[in-house]
This record gives C-alpha cells, sequence and structure tokens, in this order.
C-alpha cells in the first residue's frame, strides 16, 4: 500500500480514555480526538473492605461509540489498536469475564508479594524477569487471587488491551511489551515456566505476540451493537502505554533519556538487550520490552497523579479551583523550603494528597507548604528534582551520555515542570509531543498496513518532522522549537 490511509488508536490511561482518529503516510501525520472519557476507580465493598476495580464494561461501551464515530468520520478507515496500563488483567473461564478486574491501586496485593517471595527470592526474581519491584505486578496479584481460591475458576487470563482486544475481535493473545511487565517473562521473551511452576500458578495467560499482529477483523455483533455500517482490522500495537509513548519519542537514544509523564513518571533510557545488574535492582530500574526488540530501561516515579488527586480534593469543597492558574501562580512563588520524596507509599491510595503532603513534612519538621499554590509549587519541584536524579541515575548505571531529556505526555504541557526539571538536571529538556502514547501507537499501525516503513528510529524520524518538541535550556525560559 502508499499514499495516506486512516488508522484509530484506542489509547486508555489510568485516569482517562481516547480515540484518536488519525491519517498517515511518508512526511504526514494529522491526528484529532473523537472520543475522550474518564476512566475513574470504581469501588466495590467486598464483605468487610472497600475494593478498587476497574469499569471494564464501561470502558469497552466508550471504546466502541469511540471507533464508530472514527469510522463515521474517514469511511476508509484501514484499522485500530488499543494500548493501555500494565500489569492488570481479567480472568476468565470459557471465555466468560469472571468478574471485574482488580485496580493496581487496590491494596490487596501484600499477601501475594509475601506469598512470591517466600518461593522465588527477590534478587533471584530480577535475575529471571528483569523487572523493579513495584507491589502490585501481575504476579503478586495473582499470588493474591491463588491465595483466595479466586483461580480455581479460571481457565485463562488477559491483560487489558488483550481482553478488550477479545470482545472486539474473538482473538486471544498477550501482547509483547504488555507481558514484559507481568513479572511472569523471562528475558528471553517467552513464559517463564519455572517461576509460574514454582508458585503453583496455571498456565491461564495465552502465546505471546508482537505489536502489528492482525488480530481480525471487528465481529459482526460489535459492528451492529455500535451502529458501524462495515467492519475494519484491529491489530496489537506495542499495548503497554509507555511502549507506545516511548516509540514515539523523536531521540537520539544513545545520548538521550526519556520521561513520559501522565498519572506515573517512567523515566529512563533505551537499550538494545536488558540489563540486569545488582546496582540496577538497588536502583529498582526495569527492563520491560519496547517495539523492534528495544528494551525500556527505567523506573516508576510518582508522577503527575500527585497534581490531579489534589485538584481532585480541592474541588471538592471549591469547585473554581483550576490547575492551570494554580500553575501559572506558582511559577511565581519560591522554592519549598525542602523537596518531599514523591514515592512515599502514602501517596500510592486515592485521598487527600495534601494532608499527607502536609504530614511528610510535618513528621521531619520542616516547613509546611501553606495553601495550594505552595503545595503545587512543592509538588512540581519534587517532581522535576525526581525526574532529573531518575535520569541522572539511568545514565550511571547504562553508561549513556545524557545530553538531552525528552519530556513526553500530558507533562509536557506543564510549562513550571519542564522549566525546573531542566534546571534541577543541568541539561535541556525537549518537551512533545503530549500525545505521544496515541502517536506510538498509530505509528505501528501505520507500519503494520503498509503506510509507513521502517525500524522505530524511522517511525520516530516522522515524529521529529510532524510534532517538533519546544526546548527549555538550564536556567532559562523556553527558546524557540527544536528542529
Amino acid at each position: 500500500m502508499s499514499g495516506t490511509g486512516a488508522v484509530a488508536a484506542v489509547d486508555l490511561g489510568a485516569t482517562s480514555g481516547r480515540v484518536m482518529l488519525a491519517r498517515v503516510g511518508p512526511g504526514r501525520i494529522s491526528m484529532r480526538q473523537v472520543a475522550r472519557f474518564a476512566n475513574d476507580p470504581l469501588p466495590l465493598w467486598h464483605g468487610d473492605r472497600e475494593a478498587l476495580h476497574w469499569d471494564l464494561p464501561g470502558l469497552y461501551r466508550h471504546i466502541g461509540r469511540g471507533l464508530a464515530e472514527a469510522a463515521r468520520l474517514e469511511p476508509t478507515l484501514l484499522g485500530a489498536g488499543i494500548d493501555s496500563w500494565a500489569v492488570d488483567y481479567g480472568l476468565l473461564r470459557q471465555g466468560a469475564l469472571l468478574g471485574l478486574p482488580y485496580h493496581y491501586r487496590d491494596s490487596r496485593s501484600a499477601a501475594g508479594v509475601d506469598a512470591v517471595h517466600a518461593m522465588v527470592g527477590r534478587e533471584e526474581l530480577y535475575r529471571r524477569n528483569g523487572l523493579q519491584f513495584l507491589p502490585f505486578t501481575t504476579i503478586y496479584q495473582l499470588a493474591t487471587e491463588k491465595l483466595s481460591g479466586a483461580l480455581e475458576a479460571a481457565d485463562e487470563a488477559l491483560l487489558i488491551p488483550d481482553l478488550l482486544g477479545y470482545w472486539l475481535t474473538g482473538a486471544r493473545v498477550t501482547e509483547h511489551t504488555n507481558a514484559s511487565t507481568t513479572g511472569l517473562l523471562g528475558l528471553d521473551g517467552r513464559w517463564d515456566e519455572k517461576v509460574r511452576t514454582r508458585m503453583g500458578l496455571p498456565d491461564l495467560f495465552p502465546d505471546v505476540v508482537e505489536p502489528g499482529t492482525t488480530l481480525g477483523p471487528v465481529l459482526p455483533g460489535v459492528t451492529a451493537a455500535f451502529g458501524l455500517d462495515r467492519t475494519f482490522t484491529m491489530s496489537t500495537v506495542a499495548s503497554h502505554d509507555t511502549a507506545s509513548a516511548v516509540a514515539a519519542v523523536p531521540m537520539a537514544p544513545d545520548v538521550s533519556a526519556y520521561i513520559s509523564c501522565g498519572t506515573w513518571g517512567l523515566v529512563g533510557v533505551e537499550l538494545p538487550a536488558p540489563l540486569v545488574s545488582a546496582a540496577g535492582r538497588a536502583a529498582n530500574f526495569t527492563n520491560e520490552a519496547g517495539l523492534d526488540g528495544r528494551t525500556r530501561y527505567l523506573r516508576n516515579v510518582m508522577g503527575l497523579w500527585l497534581l490531579s488527586e489534589s485538584v481532585r480534593h480541592w474541588q471538592r469543597t471549591d469547585p473554581t479551583v483550576d490547575l492551570s492558574r494554580l500553575l501559572a501562580a506558582a511559577a511565581a512563588a519560591p522554592a519549598p523550603a525542602a523537596v518531599f520524596d514523591v514515592d512515599d507509599p502514602a501517596f500510592l491510595a486515592p485521598g487527600d494528597i495534601p494532608a499527607r503532603i502536609a504530614d511528610w513534612y510535618r513528621t521531619r519538621e520542616l516547613p509546611v507548604p501553606d495553601g495550594p499554590v505552595p503545595m503545587v509549587r512543592a509538588i512540581v519541584e519534587s517532581l522535576a528534582a525526581a525526574f532529573a536524579t531518575g535520569v541522572r541515575v539511568a545514565a550511571e548505571l547504562t553508561g549513556i551520555p545524557l545530553r538531552t531529556i525528552h519530556l513526553v505526555g500530558g507533562g509536557a504541557r506543564n510549562r513550571l515542570l519542564c522549566r525546573l526539571l531542566a534546571e534541577h538536571a543541568g541539561v535541556p529538556v525537549l518537551a512533545g509531543p503530549v500525545e505521544a502514547t496515541s502517536l506510538g501507537n498509530i505509528l505501528v499501525q501505520a507500519r503494520t498496513h503498509g503506510l509507513l516503513h521502517g525500524d522505530v528510529d524511522a517511525l520516530r524520524a516522522e515524529v521529529s518532522t510532524a510534532f517538533p518538541p519546544q526546548r527549555y535550556e538550564p536556567r532559562t525560559e523556553p527558546v524557540e522549537k527544536a528542529g
């Protein structure tokens, strides 16, 4: 196929989802949003406790309607692909979902962590899968399900984008980039049967496939349910949203670090192969699969969640609270007396984040940011400092000479964050594209359908041309857009 064509990207973040429609060809990427919807945790009572779930049926409905709108606007739509957050999954029996998938912020996994490490120590697990420790990684969630007896009824598990793809096409697969976040995939890209059997876990996940695998046409029942007048092809993309975002970072990997900044900040570098070392494990760096066999060597840092959840809390008593106005005021406010540890576990759960930050300062006998503007300045300053530390450590662990930092995702809109990051890191920050995750999704589809060609570096060159980043120099205001 030559010329241009249209594809749709379903991009699901941890707080919102969107369907983006794009027309793509050599030297051309145009993109518009055709649907956007909230993705809020669904609290349900489980006997004596409140548990957090994902409203997957609601997301499926929004996706179907968004794809129908994309097809209406673009009658020649070639296909669609889905990316989402990692680690979470649905359990099935004979193809039917057994219950709403748990939200990774649910607190149930502590028992699973202990159960896994009683059978496979942290050092051995890191040697086998290369992953940083996160208490909600899939392996810990499944161990918790095993302890509760929930796995006894299941005969299959699908990660979130694969589950949604199954509902749309009937195809059951596990896409590689998301599989690499489960803790059950070896560094060779195959399911680690030794770990699974030692844990006593059943064989639940389907075979691993690469980004760009055709799933098939949208099922006739789906087209009827959502008012589509025809079908189109679904295919896998780099379905872990960070993998899609990194695929669209217009960087030179041998001299650059990246930050995919949304609800989380994913801070790291790209390598040709996994790097498993004691120093990397101690620094909590992970090796996750990227596009075209690349490795995303990174660690999670609490991201814009701290701002969005704080604003949500303030708006409960004052609906006029506006983040953009707070950020403008924070830019003129003095820096906090000290930055706080954004990765403190106290900030993981939803709720009154400002009060928890105040407690962090108070227990250390440090001046507490008093009011929304000083609190926002403290949050942004602390995020910038944590991001700068993350890229510095990544460079030290890998030997990559750090000349630029690429910040993509929603954080690229935050001028204060970009400026402070450049100051804390001491190197230029190139901000954008904002919609990097959707772009990465679109680029893989475009290659699958023959609209673009080449490896991930060739795809990034298309991004650099279409979406030149904004440059922030250390201790200066941003200068003109970078070429």
